[in-house]
């Protein structure tokens, strides 16, 4: 395996191009906008030079790194000579089994299909794929280039063979592989989400306010970060959707995502993204000034 596509250059994608590049790789950054193209190939050469500043690569490895990508517009074009495809767009069911459809049409049946969702079933996206045996999940963490972690997620068709392909292939990254089977969130999310979500009820319910919750947690649970900070973090709208995919998966009232949520995804306080959520981040990207709101 030596070429691999990357669908998607937001932060996922452009980390997930990122560590394959650095690993010796030939990587094909595909997304239908140049200026995320553009944006995604900035953030890769600054967290390179970073890694650089702190002596954990060298100048050759920043500039081969970078020679290995090269970006493209059109999935087609982007995914000839693709050995994996690996799908790191927005978190929408319609959209993933679109792009699926697509790479149904464009690439050999030997191409292994992956997707970084961090919830969406991998044997509904393999469904729209003639041998859904090549679909695979391949949930990496954010930072990807930092983060040990990538949860492989088994279809209902996905093959044995493809299994073995994909956790051997992350170990070469360095990464350690989980497997798991393919329940609405995995074993990620499914732990994870109703944890932030059941704190962001603790705040809505007034039982304590931003800075107490998250505070609790660090030092009270040993946590690196508290899950209101996280979930800001992550994105208040992935979270959402993240929780709705399981709602509508288990029909359990358990993963309701909480009012609270629902409303600061509407009025477009997203976290770190759009420079507000639980903590305001107009002046720092770090967790430090309480969104106005809550205090």
């Amino acid at each position: 395996m030596k070429i691999i596509a990357v669908i998607g250059a937001g932060t996922m994608g452009n980390g997930i191009a990122h560590t394959f590049a650095q690993s010796g790789f030939t990587v094909k950054l595909i997304d239908v906008s140049e200026k995320s193209l553009d944006k995604g190939m900035a953030t890769i050469a600054a967290n390179l030079e970073r890694m650089l500043s702190k002596g954990t690569i060298t100048q050759e490895d920043v500039a081969k790194t970078i020679t290995n990508i090269i970006t493209y517009t059109d999935i087609k074009d982007g995914v000839v000579g693709a050995d994996l495809v690996v799908e790191a767009a927005t978190e929408n069911v319609e959209l993933k089994l679109n792009i699926f459809k697509q790479l149904n049409e464009a690439c050999s049946h030997n191409t292994i299909l992956a997707t970084n969702t961090s919830s969406i079933s991998i044997t509904q996206i393999g469904a729209v794929v003639t041998h859904p045996e090549r679909v695979i999940g391949m949930h990496f963490m954010n930072p990807v280039p930092i983060m040990k972690l990538v949860e492989i997620i088994r279809g209902y068709n996905t093959s044995d063979e493809v299994t073995k392909i994909i956790m051997d292939l992350s170990e070469k990254l360095g990464k350690v592989p989980v497997e798991v089977n393919d329940y609405p969130g995995f074993v990620a999310n499914r732990i994870l989400m109703p944890m932030l979500n059941e704190a962001i009820e603790t705040l809505y319910n007034k039982v304590a306010g931003v800075y107490e919750i998250d505070t609790v947690m660090k030092l009270g649970m040993g946590h690196p970060m508290g899950p209101l900070q996280l979930a800001d973090f992550i994105g208040l709208d992935v979270c959402l959707a993240i929780l709705n995919v399981m709602y509508d998966g288990f029909k359990n009232p358990k993963y309701a995502p909480c009012p609270l949520l629902i409303n600061m995804v509407r009025a477009g306080k997203l976290g770190v993204k759009s420079g507000e959520g639980f903590y305001d981040y107009s002046e720092s990207k770090k967790a430090e000034k309480i969104s106005k709101q809550f205090i």
